[in-house]
C-alpha cells in the first residue's frame, strides 16, 4: 500500500473541497437568483468539465499554467512558484474539474427553497446579505452537505487532470489513482488490487451516504 500518495491525495481532497465550497456556494446563489444572458454563458463554462475528457482539461490547464500561459506566466513574474508539476497546481486543476459537482447540489438547494422564506425575512428587516446567511445557508445545508462530500470523491478519484497537470512526484503530486495506474504497468496487480479496492469501497461508501441524506430528505409519501 503505497501510504504516501493515499496522504497526498486525502490532502489534495481536503484542500480543493474546501477552496471548492468557498467558490461554489457565491456562485451557485448568484446563478439561482439571476435571469440574464450572463448566467447560461457561466453554467457552460462550469459545466464542461463533465463532458469534456479531463486529458483535453489537463492540457489546456497545463497550458494556462505553464510557465508560458497566462495565469502561470504572470504569477511566476510575480515572483511565485512554478504551478505546474507542483501541489499548488494541482489544487487549481482539482478544483477547476471538480467545481460542477459542487455547484449544482447547491444550486438546486437554493431553488427549493423557494421565494417565500426570503420574503417574510425581509418584511422582518433583514438585509440581503442577513437573508443569504441566516435563512438560505440554514436551509441548504443538505445541499452543502451533499456537494462538500461529492467534490472531495470526484477530487480523490481523479486521474487524468492530475496526470496532465501533476504527473507522478512522489510526496507531490503522486496520488493514489496514478499509483495504481504504475502498478498496473509494472505488472503488480497485488498492490494495484489493494489500492483499487480501497478506492472501490470509498467510492461504495460516499455514494451510499449521499443516497441516503438525499433520501431521508425526501417528505415520507
Amino acid at each position: 500500500m503505497d501510504w504516501q500518495a493515499i496522504g497526498v491525495t486525502l490532502k489534495l481532497a481536503a484542500v480543493t473541497t474546501v477552496l471548492l465550497l468557498l467558490i461554489a456556494t457565491p456562485l451557485a446563489w448568484w446563478l439561482e437568483r439571476r435571469r440574464t444572458w450572463a448566467r447560461t454563458v457561466v453554467e457552460t463554462l462550469v459545466a464542461m468539465p463533465l463532458v469534456l475528457p479531463p486529458t483535453v482539461l489537463g492540457f489546456y490547464l497545463l497550458v494556462l499554467l505553464g510557465p508560458k500561459g497566462w495565469i502561470g506566466g504572470a504569477w511566476e513574474s510575480l515572483g511565485g512558484q512554478r504551478l505546474v508539476f507542483s501541489f499548488p497546481g494541482l489544487v487549481i486543476g482539482s478544483v477547476v474539474y471538480s467545481l460542477p459537482f459542487v455547484v449544482q447540489p447547491i444550486q438546486n438547494a437554493f431553488a427549493a427553497i423557494g421565494p417565500r422564506p426570503l420574503e417574510v425575512a425581509a418584511t422582518l428587516g433583514a438585509s440581503p446579505l442577513d437573508r443569504f446567511l441566516t435563512v438560505s445557508l440554514p436551509l441548504a445545508r443538505r445541499g452543502l452537505l451533499t456537494a462538500a462530500v461529492l467534490g472531495f470523491a470526484h477530487t480523490v478519484g481523479e486521474f487524468g487532470v492530475v496526470l496532465m497537470l501533476g504527473g507522478s512526484i512522489p510526496g507531490e503530486t503522486k496520488v493514489v489513482s496514478i499509483a495504481v495506474y504504475e502498478r498496473v504497468e509494472a505488472l503488480d496487480f497485488a498492490a494495484a488490487h489493494g489500492m483499487a479496492g480501497l478506492l472501490v469501497a470509498f467510492s461504495f461508501t460516499v455514494l451510499f451516504f449521499v443516497y441516503a441524506l438525499n433520501r431521508n430528505a425526501r417528505p415520507a409519501p
